[in-house]
């Protein structure tokens, strides 16, 4: 074991913060939940001149980069840099929020999208896409939880957490854009 993991492996467990971020945790994903449900029944006009219609090839973008950066940070962590791997993380959380935040704008201002391909492509498609949602869906809190467990110190419980919860964030990365690049041709 490295110097820098030896170091970062002795610090205290800060759980009293651990606890606190948990809770602000179960409330983030509810709002998350909540929101993306609102967002397929609630369509906010636009100013005249507005369009939201670039935004999807930016959610791709944004989400290949994310799996990228998680990529990059597994790689850190197996190599001991504490450091880095913590500052690619956080750049992941950050990547996801963007996503987030453009993916609510442009559904809540677009009518929806649907894939126009037939037969065993429209099968792959909606299989990617169904897992997609589902996985993005239960994984977020897990997200949370394992970067609060990370941030705060119990490293027994983040990696505990991040052996199942990191492949399903980075399958969430990858099917994202795949998904884009599947619906496309029917924007």
């Amino acid at each position: 074991m490295n110097d820098e993991r030896k170091q970062w492996l002795t610090r205290a467990p800060q759980e009293a913060l651990s606890k606190k971020l948990g809770i602000a945790a179960w409330i983030l994903s509810t709002v998350v939940l909540l929101l993306v449900v609102a967002m397929q029944k609630i369509k906010l006009p636009l100013p005249d001149g507005w369009s939201t219609s670039f935004l999807p090839p930016i959610h791709a973008g944004i989400n290949a980069v994310a799996a990228v950066v998680l990529l990059i940070s597994l790689i850190f962590i197996k190599l001991g840099q504490v450091k880095l791997h913590r500052a690619t993380m956080v750049l992941a959380m950050i990547l996801s929020v963007l996503f987030l935040l453009s993916y609510v704008a442009y559904h809540m201002t677009n009518d929806p999208t649907r894939y126009g391909g037939e037969g065993p492509m429209k099968t792959v498609y909606f299989v990617l896409l169904i897992s997609h949602i589902l996985f993005a869906a239960v994984s977020l809190p897990f997200i949370l939880f394992t970067f609060i467990a990370g941030w705060t110190n119990r490293f027994s419980d983040h990696r505990r957490l991040a052996r199942w919860v990191f492949p399903l964030w980075l399958y969430v990365a990858i099917t994202g854009p795949i998904c884009y690049w599947m619906l496309k041709p029917y924007y």
